[in-house]
C-alpha cells in the first residue's frame, strides 16, 4: 500500500512519504497501565473476602455461587456497550479523549459500591435485621447485592476502556501490545498482593475502630476498613491514568483511524452478534481457548478462600462454634492469594519473552495445563486432608497448609498469561476484522461472561449434590483447562516472532 499523502499548502499533494508518528514513550504505557492496581485492589478484596462474607449474611453455600451471577451478566452487556460507546467518541470531541471519560467514571461507581457493599450490614440493621449470631440478615443482603451489582458495572465499565486504552497507545503494534498487557498484567499483581495483604490481616478494625458496630463485628469491621483502604489507592491511580497519559494523537485521528466498517451504523446489539459472521478460525480458537480457561478459573476464584476455611481448616460460616476456624482459613487463602500475585507479578514481567522465544499459543496451552495440575493437587490436598486426624487442637498439619499455599502460589503464573495474553491475541485479530478496541475487548469479554455465567448457576448445585464441598467444581476446572491447554497447543499459532528491524528514513 502506498504511503499516505498529506496536502501541501497551496492544494496539492507532495509524494513524499510522511515520516513515522513518534510511538508513545514506554513510560506513559506504564502509567496508563497503572489504573489496573486500584480496579484489582478492590477485585482481590472481592474475591477473597465476598464469598466468606455473604455466607455470613446467612445465603447457604449452595447458594453462594448464585450472588456472584450478578457480575457475569452486567459484563456480559456493560463491557461491550461501553467498549461500543467509546469507539465512538472522537478524541477530539472530549477533553479527556474517547476511553478516560469511562474509565473515570468507572472508578467513581467502584468508589460508591464498595461503600454500600462494606456498610451493608449497616444498613441492613437500619430496615430491621436481626443482628444475633446465626440469623438471616434479609436487609443486609438486599443491600449488599444491589452494591455487589453496581461493583461489577463499574469494575467492568473501567476494564474494558483501559485494555481498550492501551491498545490504542500501541497502535496494534504486536510487540507493544504484548509489552502493553505485561504492564496491565503487573499492575494487577500489585493490586492483587497490596489487596490480598489486606484481607489476610485481622486487626484493621483496631485502626480503625469506629467500623465496629452493633452490626458490625470484628470480621465484618476489617471487611469495612478494608474497602476505605481500596477507595484511596483507585482514587491515585485512576488520577495518575486519566490525567498524567494523554490520547495518542496520531491513533484514532481522521489521518490514522482505520475506515469505518460496512456496518458501524447499526445498532450495538446487532453489531456486536452480527460480527461474529467476520470472525475467522484463529478468532474463533482464541475465543474458544478463552471460554474454556475461564472455566478452570471461575471455580477457584468463587471458592478459594471458602474451599481453605472448610476442606483445609475444617471450619463453617454456619455453625457459630467453627466459625474462628473458617476465618483463620480464610486469612490463610489471603495469603495463599498474596503469594499468587507475587508470582503473578514475575512472570508478567518475562511473559513477553516467553511469547517471543516459543510462541504465544504454547505459552498459553501450557499455562492452562499446569493450571489443571493445581486443581488436580488441590482435589489430592482435599481427600488426604479429610483422612487426616488433626488432633485435639484441631489446627491442620503444617504439610497440608504448606502444600495448599504451594499450589495457590503456582497458580499465579497461569493467572498472569491469562490475564495478557488473550488480550493481546484478541487485539491484533478482531481489529485486523476493522472492528474498534473497545468492540473487540467487549467480544472477548463475552467468552469471559458466558463460561462464568454457567459456573455460577452450576457450581453450588453441583457441590450440594456431591455433599456440600467444592471438589465437584475444582473437577470441572481441571477437565477444562487440560481441554484448553490442548486446544491452545494445537490450534493456535506456535510460531517465533522475530525481532523488528530498525525502520529505515
Amino acid at each position: 500500500m502506498p504511503p499516505p499523502r498529506r496536502p501541501t499548502t497551496g492544494g496539492t499533494t507532495t509524494s513524499a512519504a510522511l515520516p513515522p508518528p513518534r510511538k508513545v514513550p514506554l513510560r506513559s504505557l506504564l502509567r496508563a497501565a497503572s489504573v489496573a492496581c486500584g480496579v484489582q485492589f478492590g477485585w482481590a478484596l472481592q474475591l477473597s473476602l465476598l464469598t466468606p462474607y455473604v455466607q455470613e449474611l446467612g445465603i447457604p453455600h449452595a447458594f453462594a455461587s448464585l450472588v456472584w451471577l450478578c457480575g457475569p451478566l452486567s459484563g456480559l452487556l456493560v463491557q461491550p456497550l461501553i467498549g461500543h460507546l467509546s469507539d465512538r467518541i472522537a478524541p477530539a470531541d472530549s477533553p479527556l479523549g474517547r476511553r478516560r471519560p469511562f474509565i473515570a467514571a468507572g472508578a467513581a461507581s467502584i468508589a460508591f459500591s464498595v461503600l454500600t457493599v462494606g456498610f451493608s450490614a449497616d444498613l441492613g440493621r437500619l430496615f430491621g435485621d436481626n443482628v444475633r449470631p446465626g440469623s438471616t440478615r434479609y436487609g443486609a443482603i438486599i443491600v449488599y447485592m444491589i452494591g455487589f451489582w453496581l461493583l461489577d458495572v463499574g469494575n467492568n465499565a473501567t476494564q474494558g476502556p483501559c485494555r481498550a486504552f492501551l491498545a490504542d497507545l500501541t497502535e496494534n503494534d504486536p510487540r507493544r501490545t504484548r509489552i502493553a498487557n505485561a504492564y496491565f498484567s503487573l499492575f494487577m499483581a500489585l493490586g492483587n498482593i497490596l489487596g490480598y495483604a489486606t484481607g489476610a490481616y485481622s486487626g484493621w478494625y483496631k485502626i480503625f475502630p469506629f467500623t465496629i458496630t452493633e452490626s458490625c463485628g470484628v470480621s465484618c469491621a476489617n471487611l469495612k476498613s478494608a474497602f476505605l483502604l481500596d477507595i484511596i489507592i483507585l482514587a491515585i491511580t485512576t488520577y495518575v491514568t486519566v490525567v498524567t497519559v494523554q490520547d495518542n494523537p496520531t491513533f484514532g485521528s481522521d489521518e490514522a483511524a482505520p475506515r469505518p466498517s460496512s456496518h458501524e451504523e447499526e445498532a450495538f446489539l446487532f453489531e456486536l452478534f452480527g460480527s461474529f459472521k467476520y470472525f475467522t478460525m484463529p478468532v474463533w480458537m482464541v475465543l474458544i481457548v478463552t471460554s474454556l480457561t475461564w472455566i478452570g478459573w471461575f471455580p477457584f476464584i468463587l471458592f478459594d478462600t471458602d474451599w481453605m476455611g472448610r476442606e483445609i481448616y475444617r471450619g463453617s460460616p454456619e455453625i457459630v462454634a467453627d466459625t474462628q476456624k473458617y476465618h483463620d482459613g480464610v486469612r490463610m487463602g489471603s495469603f495463599g492469594l498474596m503469594l499468587n500475585s507475587v508470582l503473578l507479578g514475575i512472570t508478567s514481567v518475562v511473559t513477553e519473552k516467553l511469547c517471543r522465544k516459543w510462541g504465544a499459543g504454547l505459552v498459553w496451552g501450557v499455562s492452562n495445563i499446569v493450571m489443571a495440575l493445581c486443581f488436580v493437587a488441590m482435589l489430592v490436598i482435599t481427600y488426604v486432608a479429610q483422612n487426616l486426624d488433626y488432633g485435639p487442637s484441631g489446627a491442620p498439619p503444617t504439610g497440608i497448609v504448606v502444600a495448599s499455599l504451594t499450589v495457590f502460589t503456582i497458580l499465579g503464573a497461569p493467572l498472569s498469561i491469562t490475564y495478557s495474553i488473550p488480550y493481546a491475541m484478541a487485539t491484533s485479530r478482531v481489529e485486523n476484522l476493522g472492528l474498534g478496541q473497545g468492540l473487540a475487548m467487549g467480544i472477548l469479554n463475552l467468552s469471559i461472561v458466558i463460561p462464568q455465567i454457567i459456573v455460577s448457576l452450576g457450581s453450588g448445585p453441583w457441590d450440594s449434590l456431591f455433599g456440600g464441598g467444592n471438589a465437584p467444581s475444582f473437577w470441572v476446572a481441571a477437565a477444562a483447562s487440560f481441554i484448553g491447554g490442548l486446544v491452545a497447543i494445537l490450534g493456535l499459532p506456535r510460531a517465533r516472532i522475530a525481532p523488528k528491524k530498525r525502520s529505515q528514513r
